[in-house]
């Protein structure tokens, strides 16, 4: 096998065809190629440095939602030791106030029981009383009816009265 050489005027004709195609290129084709090329380059290094900005403002913001978020759980702590406190202040005054109440109420029926057992004591006197003056009354009747008894009776009185 040979190899096959090309002829002199054809590689010419190549060469001066490459050479015409590679000035036409490199003053219409390339100087567009390059420029957007360098445009995208520098679209592409813009979006990098927005991304690594908007990256930073996203940490930013982060932290700032996360010292938030502390602030409002130090804040719900506070309120909820106030409302316990609170809370706790509210039962002692209410308990106090309820002991106060009872103590009162128990004063009171002390009071009213001791006004009742006074009014009972006195009822059963005046009904003792009572009851002994009408024994007393029939006793005497029955005695004084008889002259002699009746006699008797003042002269025993009468008694008892020096005595005395």
């Amino acid at each position: 096998m040979s190899l096959i050489t090309p002829e002199f005027g054809l590689l010419f004709w190549q060469t001066l065809i490459f050479l015409i195609l590679f000035l036409l290129l490199a003053k219409f084709a390339w100087k567009p190629i390059l420029g957007s090329l360098k445009e995208r380059e520098d679209s592409i290094e813009s979006a990098l440095r927005m991304a690594d900005q908007a990256k930073l403002e996203m940490q930013q913001l982060k932290a700032g939602n996360e010292k938030l978020l502390a602030d409002a759980r130090l804040e719900r702590d506070r309120m909820m030791q106030e409302a316990t406190a609170m809370a706790n202040q509210h039962r002692e005054t209410e308990k106090a106030r309820a002991t106060s109440e009872a103590n009162y109420i128990v004063q009171q029926a002390r009071e009213a029981i001791q006004a009742e057992k006074n009014a009972a004591l006195a009822e059963v006197k005046n009904t003792a009383a009572q009851l002994s003056l009408d024994i007393a009354e029939r006793i005497l009747r029955r005695e004084l009816a008889d002259p002699a008894a009746q006699t008797q009776l003042v002269d025993s009185y009468l008694k008892e009265v020096k005595l005395n």
